[in-house]
């Protein structure tokens, strides 16, 4: 915490190293904001699967998104309001969920069953659902890999990956995202893809290319929420901390992860970085603002009930 008060950051995201159980992770929660704020967004990635940092026997397991697939939207909207509640419960107001990759064949594994289908319009429809059972939780959803990393085939946890494919063909990968931009209370913040398009920009990975930020992100795709980068320290990136994350911030993000836990990393990319600035403060608040707008009561054994027996009708 003595970095966080030298240098606040404008929040924090949480891994499975932070969580051993309900009252400390709340107690963590409830002291990062004794620094950083009220308004300061806490993070974690809480897809359900295999990418799920609350997990029993504290909290429930839920399913991967690929289960959804073909299914009614109530089924996802349940299951993603179960995952919202147990993360408001914690005092954590921001998952990184839902993937709006696409499924496709001969891609690296490393999106699989994380998505729920191959088909855009299928991924745009979950998605919205997804979206809208987190908010009716009380939670901002944060839609990710923008603009799409369903071709990849390598994982940018070890490699940076490269997708040659026409414009023309990445227009499907966009289809989903561009969806739920058109409705940003359902899609306030997006996460960036690690991936070198060598048809649209052919030096940068997307995180850190004004080129794929400023005309595909913002221009064609439409969203104009909070833009957060994927984390940093992924082998996908190369360079100082500090440096990847004033590139990141000057290329168009308004907020950068970095996620490996090492404080004189963490120090460097805190130094590296700039104040947020006007607009990515007004996106924030409007996040902020379109989840507690969003929120309601919400009965879990209802939701509970609901969620299994469609799961069940299309077993």
């Amino acid at each position: 915490m003595a970095l966080f008060q030298a240098a606040p950051p404008a929040g924090a995201i949480l891994f499975a190293r932070n969580v051993e159980h309900p009252a400390q992770l709340r107690a963590l929660c409830d002291a990062l904001r004794a620094v950083l704020g009220d308004s300061a967004p806490i993070l974690i990635d809480q897809e359900g699967g295999r990418v799920a940092r609350l997990r029993p026997p504290h909290w429930p397991a839920h399913p991967a998104a690929a289960r959804f697939e073909d299914g009614p939207a109530e089924a996802a909207r349940a299951n993603a309001a179960l995952i919202g509640l147990d993360c408001a419960a914690a005092g954590i107001d921001v998952v990184c969920a839902p993937v709006l990759d696409l499924r496709l064949p001969g891609a690296h594994g490393i999106i699989g069953d994380r998505a729920f289908s191959e088909r855009p319009a299928e991924v745009a429809r979950l998605g919205r659902a997804w979206c809208e059972g987190l908010l009716a939780a009380g939670v901002t959803p944060v839609v990710k890999h923008i603009p799409g990393h369903g071709r990849a085939a390598a994982d940018s946890h070890l490699e940076l990956p490269r997708v040659a494919d026409p414009p023309a063909a990445l227009a499907a990968d966009f289809a989903p995202f561009a969806a739920l931009a058109a409705d940003p209370g359902r899609a306030a913040w997006a996460m960036t893809a690690h991936i070198l398009y060598e048809s649209l920009d052919p030096r940068r990975p997307a995180t850190l290319s004004p080129t794929v930020i400023g005309e595909v992100i913002r221009g064609r795709i439409g969203f104009d929420g909070v833009l957060v980068s994927d984390d940093l320290a992924m082998k996908a990136l190369a360079g100082d901390p500090g440096a990847l994350a004033a590139e990141a911030i000057a290329a168009g993000c308004d907020l950068v992860l970095h996620c490996t836990g090492v404080p004189e990393e963490t120090a460097a990319v805190l130094r590296g970085c700039p104040p947020l600035a006007p607009a990515g403060a007004s996106r924030l608040a409007a996040a902020r603002a379109a989840a507690r707008a969003a929120a309601r009561p919400l009965d879990r054994d209802a939701l509970r009930a609901e969620r299994d027996r469609h799961l069940a009708a299309s077993a």
